[in-house]
């Protein structure tokens, strides 16, 4: 049995794409008005999607029930393992005691709420985000800026907040390797287009954070610091995306910007001190030895350790067919939808089948890094065994039902992409003409708002995006890189992002609180998105690299 998208299945695009969007209004719905927890909204926008898959969409039901079935393991593998070891690490550390330790070194930085923010969740999350993404790098910051006494909401939606710069770039570069890959454009022209583009953001967003906690008092008061931050890692990014590729500038701006702001505090500080509780900040006057600093530092350290080696080539070739490691890598092919799922024009310029394949690199995979740095840790910490059981325990419980949200999300992430939905909702913004490069960017933010990752969205859209713009006769790449980096703004609104966030801070349950803070900001910024690139592809073209041909 084969299955052919069919993208305006009622015969009038608009109309075809009000019944594609129905499923995440309800999504909004749910969270805004009637405020529902995250796996009830995502369940009921799941059971709208599977009805329009069946009855308008004319998918079969077994290729349905096995899209619903390929998204929620996805959820569970890589994305939820990943989240479950992050925030293991950080309750061992609490466990042990040592996180006090920490706490008290990074606040002999600075006690001030506003910059705590900026180093841990912009620029620590950004190296999280360069070195492993899906979530683990909102899920670890927030949590250590909940243990520095941030209010549990806030910490989680600054964080989801400064994400927003390092995303296009996430996970060694993969969003835009990945899309370079399919639409057959060098990785680093996208990467030189998108590096033109959002460090422009990235100076704008740890002054957006520090507005959000104390307005323009705060802007004022804390600027110089601000600055040297976004100037830093805006600098360190343009260069790193437009000479070196894709892979690594967020390790780069990351690295460059927290040296750079630490040592500046260290002949700075601002005259008031913040808090967001609005007590004052309570410094311990004990001194630990420099060992116990250092062991305090140690989970974050090895974490840091075993992801750069989970990156590096020759660990990877390990896994490979015929690697001493090979046979921990397991691959399950969905045959009931694997190369018998086609994407159609104008999504693609033929009509195009697809493996699906679900695998399981029980070694390779990035949640075992983070796993085996806490792993390490129970040792260091001398934290005893049963305790560390105890705590591991503990974290799944408390991860129950956030797992059972990132699958349901996944499962609804995938019908809408495997039946046509997602693509419709593409096609009719493509159908406004010029005005599509305001609207180029809106697709990327839709596809991660419905994958919950940019990587996915440039692979649904990035064949779409080169062909409008192809017929716009505008550069391939501004399209390219405009999915990309719209597709960062989104990030903050996936539900995926809002499940990770609330079970890192304690928020369970408590997903339509996170959405409402988020929510208005990532539609503003994508708003900004839209303008800035129309403003290049009419307005400043000298900006869009040229492509040899």
């Amino acid at each position: 049995m084969e299955f052919y998208q069919v993208y305006d299945p009622l015969g009038h695009i608009w109309l075809s794409a009000l019944v594609a969007l129905s499923p995440i209004a309800l999504f909004f719905i749910s969270l805004i008005v009637f405020k529902l927890k995250g796996y009830s909204a995502g369940f009921l926008s799941l059971l709208l999607s599977i009805i329009i898959a069946l009855f308008v969409y004319k998918m079969p039901a077994q290729m349905v029930s096995a899209s619903f079935f390929y998204g929620f393991l996805y959820g569970l593998w890589p994305i939820a393992w990943i989240v479950i070891a992050a925030i293991f690490l950080y309750n061992l550390s609490v466990k042990s005691g040592y996180f006090e330790i920490l706490k008290e070194s990074i606040l002999t930085l600075t006690p001030d709420h506003r910059i705590l923010v900026i180093l841990i969740g912009f620029c620590f999350g950004s190296f999280l985000e360069g070195a492993i993404g899906f979530g683990g790098p909102v899920a670890i910051t927030a949590a250590i800026l909940v243990g520095l006494g941030l209010n549990p909401l806030y910490a989680a939606g600054l964080c989801l907040i400064a994400n927003t710069a390092p995303v296009a770039f996430g996970a060694v570069g993969i969003p835009i390797t990945a899309m370079a890959s399919v639409v057959g454009i060098p990785e680093l022209e996208i990467s030189q287009m998108v590096g033109r583009v959002l460090p422009i953001f990235s100076i704008g967003i740890p002054f957006f954070i520090v507005f959000l906690m104390d307005g323009f008092r705060g802007i004022r008061e804390t600027f110089p610091a601000v600055a040297v931050t976004g100037f830093s890692f805006a600098i360190a990014q343009f260069l790193s995306s437009n000479y070196l590729g894709p892979q690594l500038p967020d390790i780069i701006s990351a690295l460059v910007s927290l040296i750079a702001t630490t040592l500046f505090l260290k002949f700075w500080q601002p005259k008031r001190i913040f808090t967001s509780n609005g007590k004052e900040p309570t410094i311990s006057t004990e001194k630990h030895h420099i060992c116990k600093v250092v062991v305090a530092w140690m989970p974050f350290v090895l974490l840091t350790i075993t992801i750069i080696i989970w990156t590096q080539p020759w660990f990877k070739a390990l896994f490979k067919e015929g690697g001493a490691l090979a046979f921990s890598s397991f691959a399950f092919e969905f045959d009931s939808i694997s190369q018998k799922i086609f994407k159609t024009v104008p999504i693609v310029t033929e009509a195009t089948n697809f493996p699906v394949v679900f695998k399981l690199p029980l070694i390779l995979t990035t949640g075992t890094s983070i796993f085996l740095a806490a792993l390490l840790s129970v040792f260091l910490l001398r934290v005893k065994i049963s305790d560390a059981i105890g705590v591991f325990g503990a974290t799944l419980k408390e991860m129950r039902l956030p797992i059972l949200t990132i699958g349901v999300v996944l499962a609804f992430a995938y019908v809408a992409n495997y039946s046509g939905m997602s693509a419709t909702l593409a096609l009719a913004l493509a159908d406004t003409g010029h005005v599509f490069t305001f609207f180029s960017p809106v697709v990327g933010w839709l596809g991660v708002f419905l994958t919950g990752s940019d990587t996915s969205s440039n692979l649904l859209f990035g064949s779409l995006q080169m062909l409008i713009a192809t017929q716009l006769g505008l550069p391939e790449v501004l399209f390219l890189a405009a999915n990309t980096s719209g597709g960062v703004v989104g990030k903050m609104i996936s539900p995926q992002s809002i499940a990770i966030a609330c079970a890192a801070v304690g928020l369970v349950g408590k997903e339509s609180e996170l959405f409402r803070f988020t929510v208005k900001y990532s539609i503003v910024l994508a708003i900004i998105m839209g303008i800035v690139f129309t403003l290049i592809a009419y307005v400043f073209p000298f900006i869009i690299p040229i492509i040899p041909k």
